[in-house]
């Protein structure tokens, strides 16, 4: 007989040394010296106690016993190689003249692998043997693949962990980008709040100090989420430096050091021309963009594909502001719009990104902006911080506890009226 393609008939030298346990001499030695014959390494035990000593010392993986000795009988035999801890699989055949089933099951309970009647014949014997090779080898096999993966996992996991780290600290320097989340600038308050749904994300939302008189405002979205929306981020920061104007795109240099702040929609439009020339990157970005002038209380706005500003007058209502705009970064040469708004006392203005207005419940179902609207009113009361606070858990009211799938943000700039002029 033949075998199949792809099965490799065991080869006795190479296979695993056999233990013969019986307790009569003759019968052991009758089968230990067939199976020397046959080219096997063949150990020899007298009783199941000398049997388990020899396995232990040899970490012998193919047993061979007569089921009925003194002392410790073949099952029970077995059953010790199955119970002791840190042992290799071990392929079992019982040697025995039993047929009752009762008996038959007693062995298999106890772990046999394999019977063999007495008297053994050397063929089936032989090919009995030479099955149970088969299996050690493939469970020998299979073992070590479970030790590569599981090294692999450990490797993947040590990866995993450093990543992790990384990202942490990653997320503690992009924090680290919206230093102040509030500022008071004597006739107005600016409050931010920045949260990502991930490690790092692509919002970011500030303020600076445009000029003595004026303030800037910002809420920027870069297209995307993870890692490189974040370092989109954080460039995008460094061109809106708070403490140094030379830096500071919103800012022109004009004669004698001096700086003139620019239209909104100028400064918009030197981002858009910055992301082909310099940044030359496939992401684009979202934003609003704010100058305010704590003098008269006038704020002009650009709108680039970013949610609608809001403001919320003194009253609760709510006023939608801009007409859209193109993203940042989509089309070279872009043209961006203006617009002007006079805030009065009580007024506030409201930017955010549209993982606010974009929030979806359980039905998915959006809040947007009329949503958004809703929630400002019911709050009219709130100022700054709790004001964000209180949206922040309106969102998770709506999304009934489900993490959000987008970065938010949002900054609140609220107009107290000008101030008086301080007496000397």
């Amino acid at each position: 007989m033949t075998m199949a393609a792809g099965v490799k008939e065991p080869d006795p030298s190479e296979s695993p040394p056999i233990l013969v346990v019986d307790d009569s001499r003759a019968q052991r030695l009758l089968l230990a010296a067939s199976l020397r014959r046959h080219g096997f390494t063949v150990y020899e035990a007298d009783c199941g106690e000398a049997a388990l000593e020899l396995c232990r010392k040899h970490r012998l993986r193919l047993v061979l016993s007569d089921w009925v000795m003194p002392g410790m009988s073949g099952p029970e035999l077995c059953h010790a190689l199955r119970s002791a801890p840190d042992t290799d699989y071990v392929y079992f055949i019982l040697l025995t003249s039993k047929s009752e089933r009762a008996e038959i099951a007693e062995g298999l309970e106890r772990g046999a692998d394999d019977f063999l009647s007495k008297p053994v014949n050397g063929d089936e014997l032989r090919a009995r043997l030479k099955a149970g090779i088969r299996i050690i080898e493939m469970q020998q096999e299979l073992r070590e693949k479970n030790r590569l993966i599981g090294d692999t996992l450990s490797e993947l996991q040590h990866l995993y962990d450093m990543i992790e780290a990384d990202l942490r600290e990653a997320r503690k320097l992009q924090q680290a980008l919206v230093r102040d989340r509030y500022m008071d600038f004597g006739s107005a308050q600016a409050s931010l709040m920045l949260h990502s749904s991930g490690h790092v994300g692509g919002d970011l939302v500030g303020f600076f100090r445009a000029s003595p008189t004026q303030v800037g405002l910002y809420s920027i979205d870069v297209s995307g989420h993870g890692i490189s929306s974040a370092l989109m981020t954080a460039r995008l920061a460094g061109y809106l430096h708070t403490e140094s104007p030379s830096h500071n795109i919103a800012l022109a240099h004009t004669v004698a050091d001096f700086y003139r702040v620019l239209p909104p929609n100028e400064t918009v439009a030197r981002f858009n021309d910055l992301m082909f020339s310099v940044i030359s990157t496939e992401l684009y970005f979202t934003i609003a963009f704010a100058i305010f002038n704590l003098e008269t209380g006038v704020v002009s706005l650009t709108q680039a594909g970013h949610p609608h500003p809001m403001v919320q007058r003194a009253d609760g209502t709510i006023e939608l502001l801009c007409d859209g705009g193109l993203p940042v970064g989509l089309i070279e040469g872009a043209e961006y719009d203006r617009v002007q708004v006079q805030l009065h006392p009580g007024d506030r203005l409201f930017l955010c990104s549209d993982g606010i207005t974009e929030c979806p419940d359980p039905e998915g179902h959006l809040l947007e902006e009329d949503g958004l609207g809703r929630i400002l009113s019911r709050h009219h009361d709130e100022k700054g911080l709790e004001l964000l606070k209180v949206v922040m858990t309106e969102l998770g009211d709506f999304a009934q506890g489900a993490p959000f799938p987008d970065d938010i943000s949002a900054v609140v700039f609220e107009y107290q009226g000008p101030q008086p002029p301080k007496i000397a």
